[in-house]
């Protein structure tokens, strides 16, 4: 995400550029260039069909072992040039749940690992199992065109499960390092919801929550709106799901609105100039709006202004002792809204240099 060319190359110059290499080779020796290809398709069919099956195994997955194995060792400290949503996504049974997947994958784009994760009653299934139940997620999402790992787990308490979960699945240093989650609306389970988002946030990950609107799913996928509160890590980091959601095929058409309020017109113009300037500094395509508030209160601003869009991101308050309080809050502004992401971003990350560096 931190690549963010300010200029792009129109896809038609690649096509050109392909197809005038073909025809220089023609140019050169029309019957040799007919010959390579004949050969190196027939070379690629052979090898698709014995599939470099050997006495001793499939020599690729034992080239990919030697790879792994020496890659993993030299991965170091996550750098903000290099980072990527490493994505954990506690999806419980997709099917009931893809929404969750596909936002997810909209995050990812295959370029960056994912897990789905499910978190089942202790008991209810044994080892044997839950290998089984790996297996049929991961045809079901493959069959749907997600790339992702699978992981299942035994708990009590799907919270619990889910925490610990957090705090054990990876290997070494490439653990995720965003977790997304459904919103939990059910009252009964609510101080257990937000104690695993103090506990993961308190783990130095992301959390994501999405708030899905059952009636709108993601609408015409056309408009997302990001609400702005400064450079620090929630918005920064809100700023660059959105840019990494809108480059997903699905989204290619959105445009990311950049909102924020302010109290009054005397504000407003200083305002204006300093978003302005900051969005095109960004290297990301946003529109800015600043509102001017004249009294009303958030809940009302947010309701009239992002009545239409797509999708709402939202940043979070780091959990305090009166999380649930919040969180209840952070449920009822967006009740009769859109569907809605709320981001928490991991402590003492430098997100602002992904974005502006």
């Amino acid at each position: 995400p931190s690549y963010r060319p300010s200029f792009r190359v129109h896809w038609s110059l690649s096509l050109l550029g392909a197809l005038g290499c073909l025809g220089v080779m023609f140019l050169i020796n029309a019957i040799a260039t007919v010959g390579a290809a004949i050969i190196v398709l027939g070379i690629y069919l052979w090898l698709q069909r014995r599939e470099l099956q050997t006495t001793w195994g499939d020599v690729r997955r034992g080239m990919w072992m030697a790879l792994i194995s020496q890659g993993i060792f030299q991965v170091e400290q996550e750098d903000p040039k290099n980072w990527r949503p490493h994505i954990l996504v506690l999806s419980g049974a997709p099917q009931k749940r893809w929404s969750l997947i596909e936002l997810a994958d909209g995050f990812s784009h295959n370029r960056s690992l994912m897990t789905v994760s499910s978190v089942l009653p202790s008991g209810s299934r044994d080892l044997k199992q839950q290998l089984k139940l790996e297996k049929t997620i991961r045809d079901y999402i493959q069959k749907r065109g997600v790339k992702a790992l699978v992981r299942v787990v035994s708990a009590d308490d799907p919270f619990d499960g889910a925490v610990r979960l957090v705090e054990t699945y990876g290997l070494g240093p490439l653990v995720p390092n965003t977790v997304v989650m459904g919103d939990s609306e059910q009252p009964e389970r609510r101080e257990g919801f937000c104690n695993a988002i103090a506990e993961i946030h308190a783990s130095r990950r992301n959390v994501v929550i999405f708030h899905e609107n059952q009636q709108q799913g993601f609408g015409f996928r056309r408009s997302i709106d990001v609400w702005w509160g400064g450079m620090q890590s929630n918005g920064s980091l809100m700023l660059l799901l959105a840019y990494l959601l809108r480059t997903d095929i699905n989204w290619r058409n959105a445009r990311i609105y950049l909102k924020l309020v302010v109290a009054d017109q005397a504000a407003a113009a200083a305002a204006k100039d300093n978003l302005n300037t900051f969005s095109q500094s960004l290297r990301i395509d946003v529109i800015p709006k600043v509102i001017v508030a004249e009294g009303r209160s958030f809940d009302e601003i947010l309701n009239s202004s992002s009545r239409n869009a797509d999708l709402i991101f939202l940043g979070m308050a780091q959990p305090s002792a009166k999380f649930i309080k919040y969180y209840e809050q952070l449920q009822n502004r967006v009740t009769d809204l859109p569907s809605a992401v709320f981001v928490l971003a991991a402590p003492d990350f430098a997100f602002g240099e992904v974005l502006t560096e």
